[in-house]
């Protein structure tokens, strides 16, 4: 049965106490993730594997329709939102200008693919642009936190499903894909937390939902990422387990390594652990993986001078008096119990330090900038502008220090976005590592 065959009488339909209507398993809410990666992955296939997603997809197509005529109540694409309607959009989706939206990014598939990928965790899409620089294709997404979504659809024109810890998550993952791509959440194994591991039931078990997908659907290989802790979190047992748990799922991994950011092409000094897996039956001996050499030292590394904003930035950006005085004393009462703590200050022709989550990622990542010219304030602070020039990096230069190209889109509020960059995965450095990995699969050239 093709979707041709389902008419909308037929869609099964609740509400549930909070007046949300459920199509067979998936969510309102869900329904744009659904429309986003069926329109993305068809390769000519209109056909949906079991008959509860065709109804999903029927619906999710109908709601866009409805909400079209919403914005243009005077010029309809139709006049009515029929069954005839709904499953000739369905059946042509690419044929009309319909789902235009989907399409007019800044960061579309490749049109012809050279392997595909699944991005979990994804967050906004770091892995997802690295991929596709190297010529894959997405075709599934998974990001929990509603903003990254925003940004992530905005970007490439695909909506992230959410949680996936929940079986309806996984169940639209398809078949088939070649690589897993993961940067799972990483505050459970952070220097910087509690360090908590698999004891931290909300976090750092999420790699076991890895493992699960990977034993299910056997791609050919995996790329994960975490924090540079991980390698030492418990004296390595934590480590230890999950690599353990990886060969068990049937992968050959290649030891950990720790990889910087700053060696490839961005002034930001950031560590992070590479873990990579090949699937048993392909017989790669993993001694032939060779992580990237540092392509930028010396001489040719970069500085926060070349991503600094060209021109002057809002005063928004600028610490009060009364701030830089804060800061002053919290740091000076670190240094006298003999803590590293508290505010830095970059030096513009060095590189930044690691911008991270929080307020301190912002806070040890200060630059003097004094090309401000008009010190009133916009928001409500406390004193009055510094006129040291002591300001925050923008979220622009903190997208510059993961590598994201000068047209990504930020399309949340300031505070959103610097989460967003600083959970990021440094661009430059994961392409740099998964064009080994997918030459060593013989997925694109040497």
């Amino acid at each position: 049965m093709s979707i041709k065959d389902i008419k909308l009488s037929e869609i099964p339909e609740e509400v549930t106490e909070d007046g949300l209507k459920i199509y067979g398993s998936a969510s309102y809410e869900t329904q744009v993730a659904i429309l986003s990666h069926y329109l993305h992955t068809l390769d000519g296939k209109h056909d949906i594997a079991s008959g509860e997603k065709r109804y999903e997809i029927l619906e999710a197509i109908r709601d866009f329709i409805e909400y079209k005529h919403q914005q243009d109540k005077k010029n309809p694409l139709w006049k009515d939102v029929s069954d005839e309607v709904v499953t000739m959009a369905a059946e042509s989706p690419l044929e009309n200008d319909l789902f235009a939206d989907f399409f007019s990014v800044p960061f579309p598939a490749p049109k012809n693919p050279k392997f595909t990928f699944i991005d979990l965790f994804a967050g906004i899409g770091g892995f997802r642009i690295a991929m596709q620089e190297l010529g894959g294709k997405c075709v599934y997404s998974s990001e929990f936190d509603a903003q990254a979504q925003r940004t992530y659809f905005a970007n490439y024109g695909d909506m992230p499903f959410g949680d996936i810890t929940k079986e309806v998550t996984k169940s639209y993952i398809p078949d088939g894909f070649d690589i897993l791509c993961g940067g799972f959440p990483c505050q459970a194994f952070s220097l910087a937390g509690k360090r908590l591991g698999f004891e931290d039931e909300t976090r750092g078990t999420l790699f076991f939902e890895i493992e699960e997908i990977l034993r299910r659907k056997q791609p050919k290989a995996f790329f994960l990422e975490n924090v540079k802790g991980l390698m030492i979190h418990k004296g390595g047992k934590t480590l230890q387990t999950i690599l353990e748990h990886l060969d068990d799922a049937g992968y050959d991994v290649v030891p950990p390594q720790v990889v910087n950011a700053m060696d490839f092409g961005v002034p930001q000094h950031r560590e992070r652990v590479y873990i990579i897996g090949f699937r048993k039956d392909l017989n790669i001996d993993i001694n032939n993986f060779k992580y990237p050499e540092p392509q930028t030292t010396g001489d040719k590394r970069p500085r926060f001078r070349d991503v600094m904003e060209k021109h002057e930035v809002s005063v928004k950006y600028y610490l009060s008096t009364v701030y830089v005085e804060t800061l002053i004393r919290h740091k000076a009462r670190h240094e006298a119990a003999g803590h590293g703590f508290g505010y830095k200050i970059i030096d513009l022709d060095g590189v930044a330090n690691a911008i991270v989550v929080g307020g301190m990622g912002r806070e040890c990542n200060l630059i003097i900038d004094k090309r401000l010219t008009n010190f009133t304030p916009i928001t409500n602070i406390k004193g009055e502008v510094n006129r040291e020039g002591i300001r925050k990096m923008t979220p622009r230069e903190w997208a510059r220090l993961q590598g994201f190209p000068e047209n990504f889109k930020i399309v949340v509020a300031d505070a959103s976005a610097y989460k967003q960059f600083g959970n990021s995965v440094a661009i430059p450095a994961i392409k740099a590592t998964a064009e080994k990995e997918l030459e060593l699969l013989g997925l694109i050239s040497a």
